[in-house]
């Protein structure tokens, strides 16, 4: 049976056997929202959060990113990409409706900006996929 405290509104579970784990309340507030999904198998995806736990994520609107660059190369990675979009030769997958990603994940929220010219950019077909 497992134990539980509520600290500043979060809610922490714990047994003897067990690390505190913290719940869905650090990333229920993302829900709805448009996010860069990091992952060690899954490779980096973009699309809309309806799911995150600590066993993995729900993403609708899905699109894996092949490379994560920007227009300019002047923003890293995907953080660079989560605030300004996708180079326009970037390689990214076509629009699935839903992706389940289980295993350790990040997630990075994106800008208006980039939301819409990553949602508009155009699939590409590599040998990735």
């Amino acid at each position: 049976m497992k134990d539980e405290i509520v600290i500043d509104g979060i809610t922490y579970y714990a047994n003897k056997t067990e690390i505190p784990v913290i719940s869905n309340s650090l990333t229920a507030e993302l829900i709805g929202k448009y996010v860069i999904v990091r992952s060690r198998n899954e490779g980096v995806n973009f699309g809309k959060l309806k799911h995150a736990d600590e066993t993995g994520c729900v993403i609708t609107k899905a699109r894996r990113l092949w490379q994560c660059r920007t227009e300019k190369g002047e923003e890293a990675w995907y953080e660079g990409v989560s605030k300004i979009g996708l180079a326009k030769n970037a390689s990214i997958s076509p629009t699935v409706a839903m992706k389940i990603i289980v295993e350790d994940y990040s997630l990075t929220i994106c800008e208006d900006k980039a939301i819409q010219e990553i949602k508009n950019h155009a699939a590409t077909v590599t040998s990735k996929e």
